[in-house]
């Protein structure tokens, strides 16, 4: 699963009739840190404040990441189910146009603008693999939906 594509498969294409078990709620969360570590690996904190530089920025937190390019970015965030929802969870991608501020962070930004929004859901579209469903039917592997994430900023992946 390269490219996204189409769900023929009723079973993949709707969401959870019954709650899903403990091991499918892990191995989601398991697909979501996959996804973070391909967008935004995990690094040890600097002691100061790096300077901006012309290349792309990449920030994480426990629930998502920020791509941050010189006046774009987006930002994927991770909301796992509550106890009321039979759904698994979803996943927001969005686009700015702008420099978005990071959750936590004593300098507020001004002016970080929605180009695009795009949420997500856990499916398993062959037992034991993860991927991401659109509400249009299209299906992203982890791989695809780096790509597609990188893609909205407009700029090669550093």
């Amino acid at each position: 699963m390269d490219d996204p594509q189409e769900v023929t498969d009723p079973i993949a294409n709707a969401f959870w009739a019954v709650p899903q078990t403990a091991k499918q709620r892990t191995a989601v969360q398991n697909a979501v840190s996959r996804l973070f570590e391909a967008l935004a690996p995990e690094q040890t904190p600097a002691r100061a404040e790096k300077s901006v530089s012309a290349g792309l920025q990449r920030h994480r937190s426990p629930r998502g990441c920020i791509l941050q390019a010189s006046g774009s970015a987006v930002s994927v965030s991770w909301f796992p189910e509550t106890g009321t929802d039979i759904a698994s969870g979803e996943l927001q991608v969005v686009a700015w146009n702008g420099v978005v501020s990071r959750p936590g962070s004593a300098t507020r930004l001004v002016g970080a603008t929605v180009t695009s929004e795009l949420v997500l859901n856990p499916v398993e579209p062959v037992p034991g693999h993860w991927a991401w469903r659109a509400p249009d039917g299209t299906v992203y592997d982890t791989a695809a939906l780096v790509e597609y994430c990188v893609g909205l900023i407009g700029s090669p992946a550093a």
